[in-house]
């Protein structure tokens, strides 16, 4: 609607159309708050996305320490164990040939 449309209207017609964007106003602020606080949701979730998938990161990296501490434990154990095998053949061997 142009100036010169407007100025012939009458004051009540003038309030019907103040009430209208008025109202249209309100729903439009409305509109905007709802939207705000769904980004403000979405941003939250994206950065608690980012925390999750860190501390997954972090939980990965703990068990690849774990698992190489208990390959380089049981390859210890494994040697030890060839290690006391060794000597008690060693030690039985000596014994029979001092018995003999």
């Amino acid at each position: 609607m142009t100036e010169k449309e407007l100025r012939r209207l009458r004051r009540s017609d003038l309030l019907e159309i103040l009430l209208e964007l008025s109202k249209e106003n309100q729903e439009l602020r409305e509109q905007l708050k709802e939207s705000q606080k769904k980004l403000q949701d979405r941003q939250i979730l994206i950065e608690e996305s980012g925390s999750l998938a860190e501390a997954a990161l972090k939980l990965n990296r703990i068990f690849e320490d774990a698992q190489a501490a208990c390959e380089q434990y049981e390859q210890n154990v494994r040697l030890r164990c060839e290690q006391l095998e060794k000597d008690t053949k060693r030690k039985c061997e000596d014994m029979m040939h001092q018995s003999n």
